[in-house]
């Protein structure tokens, strides 16, 4: 059987675009469509056919629209063959009976599979597409249906993921945004004989004088894009309001990514931002984890006052680029005290962490009111902060309104933080409760780093006896003379030298992989020189090279963990070899 040709080409979450035969010039693309016999549609959005008899067990077949495997072939092809088997409705999840389906390039599998089956823990077991055959049952349970496309896509993260029966233009982004890859016609013929049409605003009756328009191909081609762009959450969001079990699978699902490892982004492109334009998207993972690293982990920079400060957030970021973030420092005049920014959807931001994901790179609407939802989550991380450190006052310039029996200055008399009263009001405040002195700039620079150094990476021991030189906002990190670092403000992180890589090797600072001893290291990480592997990998983030216990390297992460154990193509890229 000749192996499917396919290459990640673009990621976000779970969601993946996919490029189909040559990598060089590919044949096709998912998220994209099945078509059963009679159907037609280009190649581009439609990359399978699929046909099967009325046999039981019913045997179904998967055939390549296009040479998906070129260096076999120039003929279309593979062909992926499976024996659907006979299983139990998911209803009967506790009954081990039916029989099992073939194992396989194509593997179905059912709920009853999931739960009872254990040869599909077989590591020899690497299929290519995957079909959840009890698809449409799941989903109207609350909550399998994201579970089972959970299991499957972290068992089989090489493999493509169809789900048939379920998928439609209306709801292609959020099933993508799952992690499903491939659909079918089930539910638009099904609409069709009914007179209705599937659009990607939801379904409605079509009219009699209606152009005919692809909407396939429209909800293909947004869906493509807002992976590549990394926007797909927003347009899943948009597209979940078409149905109330959209809504449901959506929270089940941002339930599921935020009990788990390696799933999230350390660092993302610059351009890409968290737009949270909606309530369910305050529930966002990325959120969720922020939250917990704030009121778990976090400390504080050592040697400042004990003043806090608590200040408003601002539509640009980082916040102390905006105008109003300028007006706030000019007005205080000093850089020793506790500086914590309140905002909304991450609740409390340290001045130090401002310029890190996703405090750098969130939009959200502001009309000046907290929710209930708001409130509760910003009280609750302050009285984590407030009871995890020492604060003798607090200044509160930003206008959010709490309890606490430390005494708390409020310096916002007229309603405006920025007004002349408000910005004088904190400037006294200031004068009159900060007792050390200042900070030098550098300084500053190397308390903003361990910071951000303790959240990226395992601990910050590596800046120990470093020194900062150069220029605002590339700033390079020097240890005798010799540079190891230097600030990425477009990544919010760091970019690492090569002579950093025995400081970090000695003070355990990076989660490790390691290479195949036999293998030669001359490129990107993959599955063909990959041993192991950290389980907690981030898209983004920094990673240490072993092989035979030995540090060779850096490289950065381009997929997150749960990638990792059979996805083809690059994982991580090299950075630095010694």
């Amino acid at each position: 059987m000749a192996e499917l040709g396919r290459t990640v080409l673009a990621r976000q979450r779970m969601a993946r675009l996919w490029s189909l035969g040559d990598r060089s010039s590919p044949s096709s693309y998912t998220p994209g469509l099945i078509l059963a016999e009679g159907e037609e549609m280009d190649v581009n959005w439609a990359p399978f056919h699929t046909s099967g008899d009325n046999t039981i067990p019913r045997e179904i077949s998967l055939v390549s629209r296009a040479a998906f495997a070129p260096w076999v072939t120039n003929e279309n092809g593979p062909e992926l063959k499976a024996s659907v088997g006979h299983v139990l409705p998911p209803s009967l999840e506790e009954a081990d009976a039916g029989e099992v389906a073939s194992k396989g390039e194509l593997l179905p599998l059912s709920w009853q599979a999931l739960n009872h089956d254990g040869d599909l823990m077989n590591g020899a077991l690497n299929p290519h597409v995957v079909l959840l055959t009890d698809a449409l049952q799941l989903a109207n349970r609350p909550g399998k249906l994201v579970e089972a496309i959970n299991v499957i896509k972290l068992r089989f993260p090489g493999a493509l993921l169809w789900c048939p029966g379920i998928g439609g233009p209306d709801n292609c982004a959020v099933y993508s945004w799952f992690g499903v890859d491939l659909f079918d016609n089930i539910r638009v013929k099904q609409a069709e004989s009914c007179g209705a049409v599937l659009t990607m605003n939801g379904p409605r009756i079509k009219r009699k004088d209606e152009p005919d328009v692809d909407h396939w191909a429209l909800a293909i081609a947004e869906t493509r894009t807002a992976i590549n762009e990394g926007k797909l959450r927003e347009l899943a969001q948009s597209q979940s309001l078409n149905s109330p079990r959209l809504v449901e699978h959506l929270r089940n699902h941002d339930n599921l990514m935020s009990s788990q490892r390696g799933i999230l982004s350390q660092i993302v492109p610059e351009k890409q931002k968290l737009r949270v334009h909606s309530s369910d998207a305050h529930n966002d993972p990325i959120i969720v984890d922020w939250i917990e690293y704030i009121t778990e982990e976090y400390t504080k920079p050592e040697g400042l006052d004990n003043v806090l400060v608590l200040l408003p957030c601002s539509a640009r970021k980082p916040y102390s680029s905006s105008r109003t973030h300028r007006a706030f420092r000019r007005a205080m005049n000093h850089n020793s005290v506790h500086e914590i920014i309140v905002t909304s959807p991450l609740g409390l931001v340290p001045r130090e962490l401002e310029g890190c994901w996703p405090a750098g790179n969130y939009d959200i609407p502001v009309t000046g009111d907290w929710t209930e939802d708001e409130t509760s989550r910003i009280k609750n991380m302050l009285g984590v902060l407030l009871g995890r450190n020492d604060y003798r006052i607090i200044i509160n310039h930003s206008g959010f309104t709490f309890e606490t029996e430390i005494p708390v200055i409020e310096t916002i008399k007229d309603g405006r933080s920025t007004s002349n009263e408000s910005l004088e009001s904190l400037s006294q405040a200031i004068k009159e409760n900060v007792r050390v002195k200042r900070r030098s700039g550098e300084r500053i620079n190397l308390d903003n780093f361990k910071s951000i150094a303790n959240m990226h990476h395992n601990n910050s021991d590596w800046l120990e006896g470093c020194t900062v030189r150069g220029r605002f906002p590339r700033w390079k990190i020097m240890k005798d003379s010799t540079q190891i670092a230097m600030w990425s403000p477009e990544r919010g992180g760091f970019s690492l030298s090569k002579a950093c890589i025995p400081i970090l090797d000695a003070n355990d600072c990076l989660k490790r992989i390691s290479l195949k001893p036999d293998a030669e290291w001359k490129g990107d990480i993959n599955l063909t020189n990959l041993e192991s592997y950290d389980g907690s990998i981030r898209s983004g983030e920094d990673l240490l090279v072993m092989q035979a216990n030995v540090v060779v390297g850096l490289a950065r992460a381009a997929a997150p963990s749960w990638e990792w154990l059979n996805t083809p193509g690059r994982l991580a890229k090299m950075h630095h070899k010694v």
